[in-house]
Parts: structure tokens; C-alpha cells; sequence
């Protein structure tokens, strides 16, 4: 005999609106907890799924504490003014549900309207754009001329690249950055210089030690400050072909 299947989320969800729907009353927790496996719902899961149906505005639950709650029978008639000290109080009424379906419905319908306005809208802004872009012989070869000075526009910034290592921004750029390079690695071999004359000053007696150390981090006896090479002047493109470079 095969074994009873258990319900989906859909069926718990109708199972547990139905009991507000037949009762029109409200309930706590405890008691949806005690009421949903008469009607297949376990308990451990009616906490969630009655979660699911208030995240969904199908039923309507109430913060600890005094409250005035009003339930709605139909769009016309209000009962059921009261005022409750419960902790977590839940309610549903078949009204409120219809009315908040009936609101989405409002709204998926005006959603519809205004994309049946937009799609009419490209509609014709598509067939404007046709309008003069008709197939013919002008136009093809308009085309043409059009491909043929974009792959030239292409061929020309190819070969403008191969020349960005003599851009005069480019080199300026290049030479500034070595010029604050240079300033920085002096200004460290000067600290360094500071730092040895500390410690020849105060540990006079570790100087073999101090010699050791300095040599295995790399500071010998050619250490010293760097002299910045002169620059190179900037070859113009139509230079480099007369001289016969690339």
C-alpha cells in the first residue's frame, strides 16, 4: 500500500484560510497550531505557513498588545469592533481576501493597459524609423562608402597606436612619474644614510655587526644616491621614417 502523500505549500495555505473562512473569528498561534491538523497541517508547520498567507495580505495579524481591529464582512457592512490585550492575534475574513485579489487585479489590468500603450508606441516609432531606409541601389551604396571609411577610420587608429610611446602627453607623463621616483628613492638613501650614522654614533663597538647586517639587505659599499639620466628627445612619427625606423 503506498504511502499517503503529504500536502504542498499551496494546499496548507488553502487548508489554513479555510479555517478563518468557516470560523469568521480570530485566533492565536497556539490555537492555529492546535486547529491545523484536523485539517492536515501539522503543527510544527502552521507558524510558516500562516507567515506566508500575512507576507501575502491574505490574513491579518495584530502586534502585541491593546488594539482596535476592525474586520470587514463585505465592502459595505464593518463588525467586529473590539478591543483585544492577545499577544499575536491572526484574522482573515473571505471579503478581505477577495478585496485585496480584487486590488491586484486593479493593477496587473493597468499594468497590462500601459504595455499595450508601449508596445503601440514602438509600434510606430519602429515603422517611422523605416521610413527612408527602404532597400535600393542609393542605399547600398551609401553602405558601401560607409563600411569602406570606418575600415580605413580603423586601419588609422591602428597606426596612431603604434605610435603612443612618442605621444608628447604620453612622454611627459612617463617623465614626471620617473622625476617623483628618482626624488623618492633618494630621499630614502639619504634616510639610510641618517639611520647608519645613528647607529655608528651609538653602538660604535657593533660596527663589524652593523657591517654584516647592511650587507645581507643589500646596502654595500657601492650603495649610493642615484643620478637621474638625461632625457631623451621626442622622435616625431614623420622623423622615425625619415630616419628609416618602423
Amino acid at each position: 500500500m503506498s504511502k499517503k502523500r503529504g500536502l504542498s505549500l499551496d494546499e496548507k495555505r488553502e487548508k489554513m484560510l479555510q479555517i478563518f473562512y468557516d470560523s469568521q473569528d480570530f485566533f492565536l498561534l497556539k490555537e492555529l497550531e492546535k486547529l491545523g491538523p484536523k485539517k492536515g497541517v501539522i503543527s510544527q508547520s502552521v507558524k510558516d505557513v500562516v507567515q506566508t498567507l500575512v507576507d501575502d495580505d491574505l490574513v491579518f495579524k495584530d502586534k502585541i498588545g491593546t488594539s482596535v481591529i476592525v474586520s470587514y464582512l463585505d465592502t459595505h457592512h464593518c463588525v467586529n469592533l473590539m478591543s483585544i490585550n492577545f499577544p499575536g492575534i491572526f484574522w482573515s475574513l473571505p471579503s478581505c481576501a477577495g478585496n485585496q485579489l480584487r486590488s491586484i487585479q486593479r493593477k496587473l489590468d493597468s499594468d497590462l493597459q500601459s504595455s499595450k500603450r508601449r508596445y503601440t508606441e514602438l509600434i510606430d516609432q519602429c515603422n517611422s524609423l523605416k521610413k527612408g531606409r527602404e532597400n535600393s541601389d542609393e542605399r547600398e551604396e551609401a553602405l558601401d562608402e560607409l563600411k569602406t571609411i570606418e575600415q580605413k577610420y580603423n586601419e588609422l587608429k591602428n597606426e596612431i597606436e603604434q605610435y603612443s610611446d612618442n605621444d608628447p602627453a604620453t612622454f611627459e607623463a612617463k617623465k614626471k612619474a620617473i622625476e617623483v621616483a628618482h626624488a623618492a628613492a633618494n630621499r630614502w638613501t639619504d634616510n639610510i644614510f641618517t639611520l647608519q650614522q645613528w647607529c655608528s654614533n651609538n653602538f660604535p663597538q657593533a660596527k663589524e655587526q652593523l657591517d654584516h647586517l647592511y650587507n645581507e639587505v643589500g646596502i654595500t659599499e657601492d650603495f649610493d644616491y642615484l643620478e637621474l639620466p638625461a632625457a631623451v628627445p621626442v622622435c616625431s612619427p614623420g622623423d622615425q621614417m625619415l630616419e628609416g625606423n618602423p
